[in-house]
């Protein structure tokens, strides 16, 4: 549909980078089969126009046929966000080892060029960025949605180019450790939860795309600097503690879509469009990483119980469904099954549940939106002291 003959439809860029570049270069990967090599390569030959802005940051939506490329209409001030331009650069760097041509790791590169010349508050890296003058939006910082992927590409750019990117390495750590300074709290019940920065002052909510930082953390807790790899799982495991208790707290055993620590509320939704759950696999996706890391068997038990609900309480006719209000005695379907809920939260689940040798992390890195690409090995020359 996207690469035949291009429909005169506007895409999102970052969206069809980690679904479909993404799950092409996997399906190429898993298979060997040329002919996914041939489209991943095609579609990213079409996003390539979203960077021709002054700063080279990408628009946000581009449309395939003309070229064309604009910021979404409610960013501040028509900027670009940090979740969007800054989670192609795995899929990128695949590109350029594929196809042989420069082009797709050197527009990746750029954007970190723009983002090291920047101050950043606190160290923090704004959600906001113009792509025209290549200065920050609004001081607003999640490590949820329009924040999240971009501190995991960092981690897994270094982790895919088998430790070679000691740039993206130190960005990582660098960005971990303003995080942990500026968002990350304790309740008074001692929930260990990330806030959201705005301008300064915090909102004490929590979403559910956030809960993905645990297993992003774990994952990155052996490469720490300086003895903080125990540190870092125990932040963790906290973090997963408390992803986990936005689940138990809710009727259907389903985490809503964020949750709140004020006024003697502990991970519970209290607003009503916070309430839903729609599949969202970063709950999983952090039990997942946890389980591999520590085989605790508490993971397996969580994710046992996400299973049970899912089954409970999503499974319809026609696949599965997501819900209005997790607190709510009796479902309310949304009648939505998400793409996402087959690459991730199932995947995620299965993985999970599978020995440690299926897709292992020592040859693997997944994508945000889980389609595994291969660690880019360097050549055995560059490494003469190492044992393969």
């Amino acid at each position: 549909y996207l690469v035949g003959t291009v429909h005169n439809a506007e895409v999102s860029v970052f969206e069809v980078n980690i679904r479909f570049v993404g799950g092409l270069l996997s399906a190429y990967y898993l298979s060997g089969k040329e002919v996914f090599r041939r489209k991943a390569v095609e579609l990213g030959e079409k996003l390539l126009p979203a960077f021709k802005t002054p700063t080279g940051i990408p628009w946000a939506l581009l449309n395939l046929k003309s070229g064309i490329g604009r910021n979404w209409p409610w960013a501040s001030g028509g900027s670009s966000i940090l979740a969007e331009y800054g989670t192609l650069h795995l899929e990128f760097m695949h590109l350029s080892k594929l196809s042989g041509n420069p082009d797709f790791a050197q527009k990746v590169m750029n954007i970190r060029k723009v983002l090291n010349r920047l101050d950043k508050p606190q160290g923090l890296y704004p959600n906001y960025l113009n792509p025209n003058s290549g200065q920050w939006g609004q001081h607003h910082v999640s490590v949820g949605g329009l924040g999240d992927s971009f501190y995991e590409y960092l981690l897994k750019a270094w982790l895919m180019s088998d430790k070679t990117d000691e740039e993206g390495k130190k960005l990582y750590y660098d960005a971990l450790q303003a995080i942990e300074t500026n968002l990350m709290r304790k309740s008074s019940s001692g929930l260990t939860y990330i806030a959201e920065w705005k301008g300064g002052l915090l909102e004490h909510k929590m979403g559910h795309l956030t809960c993905f930082a645990g297993g992003m953390i774990a994952l990155g807790a052996d490469g720490a600097p300086t003895d903080k790899t125990g540190h870092q799982m125990e932040l963790a495991a906290e973090l997963a503690r408390t992803c986990h208790e936005s689940y138990a707290r809710t009727a259907l055993k389903l985490g809503p879509e964020a949750f709140r620590f004020d006024g003697g509320v502990e991970a519970i939704a209290t607003r009503q469009n916070e309430k839903y759950f729609i599949l969202r696999p970063e709950v999983i996706e952090t039990y997942m990483y946890m389980w591999r890391f520590t085989h605790d068997p508490k993971y397996r038990e969580w994710g046992w119980e996400a299973v049970q609900a899912l089954e409970q309480h999503c499974k319809v006719e026609g696949g599965y469904s997501g819900l209005r209000d997790v607190y709510a005695a009796s479902p309310s379907h949304d009648d939505v099954q998400q793409s996402f809920y087959l690459a991730e939260t199932l995947k995620y689940l299965f993985l999970l549940f599978s020995d440690d040798d299926h897709l292992p992390f020592e040859h693997w890195v997944f994508n945000t939106e889980a389609h595994p690409l291969p660690i880019l090995r360097r050549d055995k020359t560059d490494r003469p002291n190492e044992v393969e």
